[in-house]
């Protein structure tokens, strides 16, 4: 199963407050909130949702096909996504402007303020998904994750005239999104990706209700934090899995994205919903046990054994021969 992963491409700036935000928050002056935050330390790393979700996947083998917009400086980051398994071949390089930026604060609650420069991102709404298509053979399955809201757009409605299956990602996006946009991006998805504040949103601003989104697109899959995911199909016993144990929460930025790379990787090797679900919580529990959204490594055999211990010897046994 060929899936490309549409979506931002960017270099992260993670700063740690050892406070907590709230603290901080005047509730009669939120206003006129200006507050500067003494950070402890500064890591600057590789990310971007759609760059993170393909190096998950390229880290578990399932070759995703990378597609977005970047600056000139991407030379580095490209050899380095190329040699985890990501096929780079359909992302635009920008002649004028420079790869995204994301910079971003996390407290001791592990809350986060975040800003996000789009750069060349812009320029992802001129990118043709057939060409892509027609370069790698096909394509079964386009992940439409948060990228230039205009490529978003355009990407899902060529999905729909071309016919080929979309996931619908808002994610960071969703919050700027009005009603129509929303639906415009929702309807007809062969999967829709959201966490549990985001599936409530979605639901305010179309005016849509739960089942009503489940009359709209194919599998619902809303990530419940430290609880796991539920997936939810229209007319069907809603799957929840839990998450593996972790050895420390280190640092939750990319662990959405992580868990997106479990999935999908699960989708394209075709087991059931169930373990792919599984496969998504066990690559989020790597990436928060470390600091970045691309600094895990993937070792075989220890990501068997835990995930064994966390899902059984069967759930195991099936996605044994596929890990790489």
């Amino acid at each position: 199963m060929r899936i490309a992963v549409s979506g931002s491409i960017a270099n992260d700036h993670l700063m740690t407050f050892p406070g907590r935000f709230a603290d901080q928050l005047v509730g009669d002056q939120l206003h006129t909130v200006s507050l500067s935050f003494l950070v402890d330390g500064l890591e600057v790393r590789r990310g971007g949702v759609g760059a993170n979700i393909c190096y998950g996947m390229g880290q578990l083998g399932a070759r995703p096909i990378l597609v977005g917009a970047v600056g000139q400086d991407f030379d580095e980051y490209r050899a380095w996504l190329e040699r985890h398994g990501v096929d780079c071949d359909s992302v635009r390089v920008s002649e004028m402007l420079h790869t995204a930026r994301f910079v971003c604060t996390t407290d001791a609650d592990h809350n986060q303020i975040g800003s996000f420069y789009t750069g060349a991102m812009s320029e992802a709404r001129l990118i043709e998904l057939q060409l892509v298509a027609e370069r790698v053979g096909g394509l079964d399955l386009v992940h439409i994750g948060a990228d230039d809201p205009e490529a978003m757009l355009r990407h899902t409605e060529e999905c729909r005239t071309r016919g080929i299956p979309f996931a619908a990602d808002f994610s960071q996006q969703l919050a700027r999104m009005e009603g129509e946009e929303i639906r415009l991006l929702t309807e007809g998805a062969a999967y829709l990706f959201t966490n549990e504040y985001e599936k409530a949103l979605v639901e305010s601003k179309t005016g849509w209700s739960d089942e009503e989104v489940l009359e709209k697109v194919g599998t619902r899959v809303t990530t419940l934090g430290a609880r796991g995911v539920r997936v939810d199909r229209a007319g069907e016993p809603s799957i929840q899995v839990g998450c593996p144990e972790e050895t420390a929460k280190v640092e939750p930025t990319g662990v959405g994205d992580a868990f997106r790379a479990g999935f999908l990787s699960g989708l394209s090797w075709g087991t059931s919903l169930e373990r792919a679900a599984q496969l998504g919580c066990m690559v989020a529990t790597l990436v928060i046990e470390t600091v970045g959204t691309q600094e895990y490594t993937l070792n075989r055999g220890s990501f068997i054994e835990r995930f064994t211990k966390a899902y059984g010897d069967d759930a195991a046994e099936e996605v044994r021969p596929f890990i790489q």
